[in-house]
């Protein structure tokens, strides 16, 4: 599809600065945009990188060269543009497919497309305009609210609830038993795990990610939580509400977050441990104790930012310490004793 410029700035609402006749033929990152793209920045700085025809730039911007576009948000209009050159479209509603299996007593919302081979249990309710993708396997009582999309192969567990506009990509499980298991006569013995999961509004689940069902209770992921891909979430979790949860990062069972805290990828956090609001705890940090609010922690096990700077510092200085310490013996003629010592 080949476009203009003044075409694009209409579609997105923007400022047009420059020639509205230059020709458009596709969108593409600022790393890769030529001569007839259209690319977006977002920062006045990457402007010497910039080789495409046009770009769309927060409102306000200028510069030489460059047809531009103007607007609140670079990023938000870029996507746009993208659909519309690509010819994007909503998928149509494709309604319950023959070959999909579907328990007589499940209730399907209108406009709710069921593809073939997904499952929807007994008792199960499926709100208006959700999607359940070819595999996806939704158990008994499962309740799903509004636009909730499940992607291939995705599965919940009995009991699964799931708020409005619930994302949940590819090979991902929901409400597996948790990993409870007692010790009677030598023998692993296991925990029954009679809970679910509880999912709430906006939050989006990556591929592959696993979260537990509660022992008794609920394990809760808060509204508008984001989870990558290849995350554990243990049984009895409570997820606060706009987390950011990294890849391969592992939430021992009944431990708890606050609000908008960002757990990076690698985390290992123990059991029966909180995490304050606002906290961030940075990638393959061990955490072992609570961490207040507001607080930025790294290592293992981890430590305050500020304190964690300071013994990566002397690690790096051991080498220089260790000879210095080996000049101060000689001097003082322990030298000798030491390596006696160490040989003895």
């Amino acid at each position: 599809m080949s476009v203009t410029a003044r075409q694009l700035a209409a579609l997105v609402q923007g400022e047009l600065i420059g020639d509205g006749d230059t020709p458009v033929v596709a969108a593409r990152s600022l790393c890769e945009a030529r001569a007839g793209d259209v690319t977006f920045i977002e920062h006045a700085k990457h402007f010497a990188d910039c080789h495409a025809s046009v770009a769309v730039v927060p409102a306000g911007v200028t510069a030489n060269g460059i047809v531009l576009i103007g607007v609140a948000d670079p990023l938000a209009a870029f996507v746009l543009i993208v659909k519309h050159l690509q010819g994007w479209t909503e998928a149509p509603v494709h309604g319950i497919d023959p070959r999909a299996s579907v328990h007589p007593t499940a209730q399907i919302g209108p406009d709710a497309s069921v593809h073939a081979f997904a499952v929807v249990g007994e008792g199960t309710v499926i709100g208006a305009r959700c999607r359940l993708h070819s595999g996806a396997i939704v158990g008994d009582r499962c309740r799903l609210g509004d636009d909730v999309v499940l992607h291939a192969n995705a599965v919940l567990y009995d009991g699964t609830i799931l708020g409005n506009r619930v994302i949940i990509h590819g090979n991902a499980v929901l409400g597996a038993d948790g990993f409870g298991y007692r010790a009677q006569q030598g023998r692993h013995v296991k925990v029954p795990q009679l809970g679910h999961v509880e999912v709430g509004d906006d939050v989006e689940i990556g591929a592959c990610t696993t979260i537990d069902r509660g022992t008794f209770q609920a394990t809760r992921i808060g509204e508008g939580t984001k989870i990558d891909n290849l995350v554990q979430i243990g049984h009895n979790c409570r997820i606060g509400a706009h987390n950011l949860i990294v890849s391969q990062a592992g939430i021992a069972g009944s431990s708890s977050t606050g609000d908008h805290v960002i757990i990076a990828g690698q985390v290992g956090i123990v059991d029966h441990v909180h995490i304050g609001a606002q906290s961030v705890i940075g990638a393959q940090a061990g955490v072992t104790n609570d961490v207040p609010t507001g607080q930025h922690m790294l290592g293992s096990p981890a430590t305050p930012l500020r304190e964690q700077r300071r013994i990566l510092m002397s690690l790096e200085k051991l080498p220089e310490i260790r000879r210095d310490l080996r000049r101060v013996m000689q001097h003082l003629g322990l030298a000798e004793e030491a390596e006696e010592r160490k040989a003895g």
